[in-house]
């Protein structure tokens, strides 16, 4: 092939820089070495052989004996550089498939070509023809004219790319013209008497080919025509001077490996002759067997298994460190080399590494197709050399032999592809099985025994580089296709996903280079005492009668003394200072260098082999031998980093990162991963940032961003990992199915299944009772599930503990620290279940399950708390804070709330619950009120739930439990604002119908019965009105049990507070007005149930933070309720004496009365005090005004107001009664008596003058008495009835008392349930529920309620009330008969 150079001095203005640049020589290629070139400590082996051959570069072109390696290493160098820039054009044009002309739209919209597809495609196709013969401008004029008036333009952004090319071409040059003098000048080249030269030569070999196949990737042949044809356009049709020498260039590489082989046909014998050297090493890399079996990678002697120094191979044990090296020499050599293959070895070295490898990487992530362009292009020259063989033109037995090994070479190259296909992931997962194994016990055994790291440390850089080898080649082959030539079908090599050796390969790797770094001081000291012998040893070589007889010239002896001097010069370590020792070897090595590069020229008198025929005679290693030996040690000295990147670095596996992110992802949380793998995984990014080049600077910044994205990707799959595990612990099926407990109706269920089987001891009730017993995960059956839980706890404690211990990651600027973002997973995890159990899929969620499902969450977070050194118990609090939190407490905390104040969701989401399906009940459940039980009911679930099941003692004290003060707080203010919003109502209620309530009120005092009633319906809303005071009074009752769950909390948590505060109570001042201070501490301990009358102080609040009550009207208030009684809800209602309440709420409206009473004349008192005291303009005579409020007024106030109430009331239903219509009267006579037990100012003495005891007791002797009837029907109509038989129409209900008051619960535990009197044990079930006029009875549970029926006399309190009253029943005339009551009925006078 014609080398030709284009040398033309006669360069247009335009084209002065690539002028410049054509010039030859070192500083043509600045560019493309950049600045590390320049460091004389660099990472990569080449540059530092390149920094340690400068210093030769004089003196050997002094003597013109020596090599000139500076040029050898530097063109390697630029061999990257190029590549690099190839890369980068590639990635500008969208990676463009030049060979089959397909190019994208982002290739025309790249700015590098003009955007006219037509000629710049047909130019490319017609290469080498010159434009001029094309007749471009016939194929697309207005093109043609669009390129003449941009020319200039185009040819700015296609300049650097065109000197790309030009580079490509003087590269080619002087490369070839070094690599075939380094041939015939260089005496020997095998590995093991001159490596450093050897590794060189070939890796600029290599890197010549790989320059040379990468340039077809990029569009050469477009990229010339296109320039030269806008280069015409603008200089009068004149073609750019270097334009025939880069078209025979390209055209003579087209395709590349043409070229090449011609190329280098005249070094082809020594290429062969290097690769049959490293044969061995390559066969013994590919027997596992003998690896294991040898001990090559083993510290122990393999013999000798108490000899713990491995000194059985320690030269092949090293060797096995360039095998990376060595396999890729084997397949770009024979490659390019075809006729090599014929020698009788080498086809066993070819097939072991053809069989192996799929793909050939060129640089990066591109790469070729390795058995197509064999078959393509290595088969045809063998097969033309069985053609010559057999045509017989040598000797017959030189030409049977020649005829036979290519017959088997071409048998090879054809079957190995299919061999490749199916078995080079099986070969490489041996392999890798065999590296996992012997890197965990090359940690374990440096792990327990470091002194010994120091001898062994050439058998751990082997041992990182043949991992480094397998894991790189492990992702390079993921996702491959190979396509067959024969069939013309793409074949994907199938490569597991999902093998976890990889993790192992990457753990032990990263822990062997940590184990490194930690005893590198170690290390050093082993080696500068190596190097001490050594000086010895090599003077004493020196002063041998070999060498002394040689005739050495000045300048080689000066060299060799010098080495001498170097060696005895080094610093002898001392004690525990070798640390501090600092020392510079880099004048050793060049001087060593500069030796090689005489000796192992054939131009110089004294050659190697000279050196090793005077030495080796003293039966002791040669001359070379040693100082070699010394060159490697002394890297150990001052570039123990510099060997650890090239051996262990896995920065390549950046251009492979999404494999990476996958692979992770399907191995780490599999069976055989392990938590303490990810640490590998993520300490891979930190040298993901030296991938990039120094040619092109935007590399740095995407590269960077990239590494950041793949940590970042990690650490998500990690920490999601992480959640997963602490997820599965807290489910059903974990810590769940350990937490299994019997309610009390299942363990009857259970006893009474029991006593049934004949023999209970094999018979296991579980499946006929549908429920697990305790214990059951005990049984053999359930061992499995319990294996699962150890093995996720085990795994969640492991992966929490290395997350911990784990060093910060570094990538470029960014710190990640896996604690802190573990604390953060946790936490957030925490939210997000809290959050996630507050609602199941139908509703809220009973605050008991919650209150355990968090506990259980949070012993979780304990036992990884464990192996975390941080307190996550606080995050949690701050969690459940930031969850509970609504603002500050109304009645303890004085700041205002903060404007756009984050609210605690899950409390707003609790509490709007309990105000929409409790309070105002939405849904339509029927919510009910049970005085007896405390707790709410409803004839239907509310969501999942019935209401008892969310509103009991018991769950409103899990409720403040979790959400502490704050949610009380929270749904006290929701119970507040919704009460106002009602209570608003009866103010507006009073002043738009005030005319009407004093006519109603002069009527009831003259006793005119027609106008009032007259005026009654003249009443606004009067329905609407009791049904708001109703749900006022719903309010009131459940505030009142969540004061008392807070103060049963308080108690238990806090008792001295508790204590105090009921203490406190009873000490506050009773005056009106109230000073702010006390106001408040009334307030808090009314929120804590310690306050005798909570409703009265609760409505009082709210009146006084909204101003109610503020109206005159408000004085007609008895009126206005008085006529509540002429309301039609009393026509729907029935008492029930399993609540003792009234089926639709009426038992709600009292207590809403009487609260409202008390609160309303407390705050009446109060305001007008005030205007007496803004009246008074100050003076102190009328300060001191005898009609100063106090508390007993306020009292004596609020009694005759609701005695005024009851009277009316009584007046107004007992003159309503008639034998038509008497279906309410029993249910009002009912109310009133409740009113008086109720409310703390109104005794039962005031209800005596109205309504007879003999009535009250007659009423409840029909719900209690011993007769077993029908329930009560207060709906009758019938007008032959008497008053006697219709208080007589129902009999009494019989009723068991329990022991106990425990509500249970059940899936249909709802309604009123009957009671039974103590001296029966049958049992009637009775429910007793209005609709459409009649009343209806169903079966249900028991409810336990008190002996003595719904009047408690037997309380000190209530005692007090009947003083003023009568004690006889026949007191005043009654309407009604009289009946013989027991002392063991209802009303019981003691």
């Amino acid at each position: 092939m014609a080398k030709s150079r284009h040398r033309s001095s006669n360069h247009d203005s335009s084209l002065s820089p690539t002028a410049a640049r054509s010039r030859e020589g070192p500083s043509r290629w600045t560019d493309y070495l950049g600045a590390e070139m320049a460091s004389p400590l660099s990472s990569g082996s080449s540059r530092s052989f390149f920094s340690d051959g400068q210093a030769h570069s004089t003196a050997g072109s002094q003597s013109h004996k020596g090599l000139n390696m500076q040029l050898v290493v530097q063109l390697t160098e630029v061999a990257e550089g190029l590549m690099a820039k190839m890369y980068r054009l590639n990635q500008i044009l969208d990676y463009p498939d030049p060979i089959n002309h397909v190019f994208s739209e982002g290739f025309w919209k790249a700015g590098v070509f003009p955007n006219h597809p037509r000629i710049c495609v047909l130019l490319s196709k017609k290469f080498p023809e010159h434009f001029s013969k094309l007749q471009l401008e016939r194929i697309d004029k207005q093109t043609w004219d669009s390129m003449q008036d941009h020319a200039e333009l185009h040819l700015q952004s296609l300049e650097q790319w065109v000197q790309l090319l030009l580079d490509l071409m003087v590269f080619r040059e002087q490369a070839l013209r070094l690599i075939l003098d380094l041939s015939s000048t260089v005496i020997t080249l095998l590995p093991h008497q001159n490596s450093l030269i050897l590794h060189a030569f070939m890796d600029l070999f290599c890197s010549f080919v790989r320059v040379n196949l990468f340039s077809e990737k990029i569009p050469r042949k477009m990229l010339l025509q296109v320039y030269n044809l806008l280069h015409a356009l603008s200089r009068n049709e004149r073609d750019c001077d270097f334009y025939h020498g880069l078209v025979q260039f390209i055209d003579s590489y087209d395709p590349p490996l043409k070229g090449l082989q011609e190329d280098l046909n005249f070094v082809s014998p020594r290429i062969g002759e290097v690769l049959e050297a490293v044969g061995p090493i390559i066969f013994l890399s590919t027997d596992t067997r003998k690896l294991r079996n040898e001990g090559f990678l083993s510290p122990y002697h393999p013999r000798y298994p108490d000899i713990l120094t491995n000194s059985a191979h320690p030269m092949r044990a090293q060797d096995l460190a360039n095998v990376t090296s060595y396999q890729e020499w084997v397949l770009l050599g024979y490659l390019v080399c075809p006729d090599e293959l014929l020698r009788v070895t080498s086809i066993d070295i070819a097939l072991v590494v053809l069989k192996e490898n799929i793909v050939l990487t060129l640089f990066r992530d591109e790469y070729i197709l390795l058995h197509e362009d064999y078959q393509l292009y290595v088969l045809p020259r063998i097969l033309e050399s069985k053609k010559m063989a057999k045509s017989g033109r040598t000797k017959q037995k030189e030409a049977d032999l020649e005829y036979n090994v290519a017959k088997q070479v071409e048998k090879m190259i054809s079957e190995v592809h299919d061999q490749a296909i199916l078995s080079c992931d099986a070969i490489h997962r041996e392999r890798r099985i065999l590296l996992k194994q012997e890197i965990g016990r090359m940690v374990l055994f440096f792990t327990d025994q470091p002194s010994l790291l120091a001898p062994n440390i050439q058998m751990v850089f082997s041992a990182l580089a043949l991992a480094q080898c397998e894991v790189i080649w492990y992702f390079q082959h993921v996702g491959i296709a190979s396509s067959k030539s024969k069939t013309s079908r793409v074949v994907p090599v199938d490569i597991d996903p999902n093998d976890p050796t990889i993790g192992f390969l990457l753990d032990g790797m990263d822990r062997l280079c940590c184990l490194v770094r930690k005893y590198i001081a170690a290390i050093r000291g082993y080696s500068l005492s190596y190097l001490s012998s050594c000086a010895g040893r090599i003077r004493f070589l020196l002063g041998t009668p070999g060498m002394v007889a040689l005739d050495i010239d000045a300048n080689l002896k000066g060299l060799l003394q010098q080495i001498v001097l170097h060696l005895e010069n080094i610093p002898k370590p001392q004690g525990e200072n070798i640390s501090a020792i600092t020392c510079d070897l880099s004048e050793f090595r060049k001087d060593w260098l500069s030796i090689l590069m005489i000796v192992t020229s054939s131009r110089s008198s004294i050659n190697i082999r000279h050196l090793e025929k005077a030495t080796v005679s003293t039966g002791k290693e040669g001359l070379l031998s040693e100082g070699n030996a010394a060159y490697n040690w002394s890297r150990c000295v001052d570039e123990l980093e510099s060997l650890l990147s090239k051996h262990g670095s896995l920065r390549k596996l950046y251009f492979c990162h999404q494999h990476l992110t996958a692979v992770f992802r399907n191995t780490m949380f599999g069976p055989e991963g392990r938590p303490q793998h990810c640490c590998a995984w993520l300490g891979i990014a930190s040298s993901f940032p030296e991938c990039a080049s120094p040619i092109v600077p935007e590399e740095v910044t995407k590269i960077g961003r990239d590494a950041v994205l793949y940590v970042e990707s990690l650490i998500e799959s990690i920490l999601g990992g992480l959640e997963g595990l602490i997820n599965i612990l807290d489910s059903e099926g974990g810590f769940g199915a350990l937490e299994n407990q019997l309610l009390p109706e299942q363990a009857a269920s259970y006893l009474n299944y029991a006593s049934r089987v004949s023999i209970p001891s094999y018979k296991s009730p579980k499946g006929a009772s549908g429920f697990p017993l305790p214990g059951h995960e005990s049984f053999p059956e359930n061992s499995s599930s319990i294996k699962m839980l150890e093995a996720a706890m085990q795994r969640l404690t492991n992966l929490c503990s290395v997350l911990n211990d784990m060093e910060p990651i570094c990538v470029l600027n960014h710190v990640f620290v896996l604690r802190e973002y573990m604390r953060e997973c946790i936490l957030g995890n925490f939210r997000r279940r809290l959050l996630g159990v507050l609602k199941t899929d139908n509703d809220l969620q009973r605050p008991s399950v919650l209150e355990s499902l968090i506990r259980r969450h949070v012993s979780i977070v304990h036992l990884a708390e464990q192996h975390i050194s941080m307190d996550l118990t606080h995050g949690i609090r701050e969690v459940l804070l930031s969850e509970a939190f609504s603002g500050p407490v109304s009645s303890l905390h004085l700041f205002d709330k903060p404007e756009e104040q984050h609210t605690g969701s899950a409390t707003e989401s609790v509490c709007n619950w309990y105000i929409d399906n409790i309070i105002k009940d939405v849904s339509g459940a029927g919510i009910l009120f049970v005085p007896l039980h405390k707790c709410f009911k409803s004839t239907r679930p509310v969501g999942g739930y019935f209401a008892d099941s969310v509103t009991d003692l018991r769950e409103l004290q899990s409720f403040v439990r979790i959400f502490g003060g704050y949610g009380v707080d929270r749904l006290d203010r929701m119970l507040k604002e919704h009460t106002a919003a009602l209570l608003n109502c009866i103010d507006t209620s009073l002043r738009s119908n005030r005319d009407v309530l004093e006519t109603v009120a002069a009527s009831l005092l003259s006793g005119d019965r027609f106008e009032r009633e007259a005026s009654v319906k003249q009443i606004v809303d009067l329905e609407t009105v009791v049904s708001f005071c109703i749900q006022a009074g719903l309010a009131l009752a459940f505030d009142r049990l969540l004061a008392e769950a807070a103060g049963a909390i308080l108690e238990e948590g806090a008792p001295l507070i508790h204590s105090l505060l009921a203490g406190m109570v009873k000490h506050l001042p009773d005056e009106i007005p109230e000073k702010e201070e006390i106001r408040r501490m009334r307030r808090v301990a009314n929120t804590q149930g310690v306050v005798s009358d909570h409703d009265s102080q609760w409505v009082r609040s709210i009146l006084e933070e909204v101003g109610g009550a503020n109206d005159g009207s408000w004085s007609l208030l008895p009126y206005l309720f008085a006529t509540f009684m002429t309301s039609n809800i009393w026509t729907t209602t029935a008492f029930n004496v399993d609540t003792e309440g009234f089926s639709n709420n009426i038992h709600c409206l009292a207590r809403c009365i009487s609260a409202v009473f008390a609160g309303s004349e407390f705050v009446r008192l109060e305001r007008e005090h005030q205007q007496r005291q803004s009246l008074s303009n100050g003076h102190a005579s009328e300060a001191m005004d005898p009609e100063y409020p106090s508390h007993m007024s306020a009292e004596g106030s609020i009694k005759s107001t609701m005695q005024l109430f009851v009277k009316l009331s009584a007046e107004i239903i007992l003159d309503s009664w008639s034998e038509i219509n008497r279906s309410h009267l029993v249910a009002q006579l009912i109310f009133l008596d409740q009113l008086c037990e109720i409310s703390p100012y109104l005794p039962r003495s005031s209800l005596e003058s109205h309504v007879p005891y003999a009535i009250l007791r007659s009423v409840y002797s029909q719900y209690y008495a011993d007769t077993p009837s029908t329930p009560l029907s207060i709906l009758s109509s019938s007008p032959r009835h008497s008053p006697a038989i219709l208080l007589s129409h129902g009999s009494p209900v019989i009723r068991q008392p329990r022991g106990d008051s425990t509500p249970q619960y059940g899936g249909n535990d709802s309604g009123y349930f009957k009671g039974s009197s103590s001296s029966h044990g049958h049992e009637h079930h009775h429910l007793y529920e209005a609709d459409s006029g009649g009343s209806r009875s169903m079966d249900n549970k028991h409810r336990n309620v008190r002996r003595s029926g719904p009047l408690d006399y037997s309380s000190s309190r209530s005692r007090a009330k009947f003083v003023e009253g009568s004690t006889s029943g026949s007191t005043g005339p009654s309407p009604l008969p009289r009946f013989a009551v027991s002392r063991s009925g209802p009303l019981a006078y003691k």
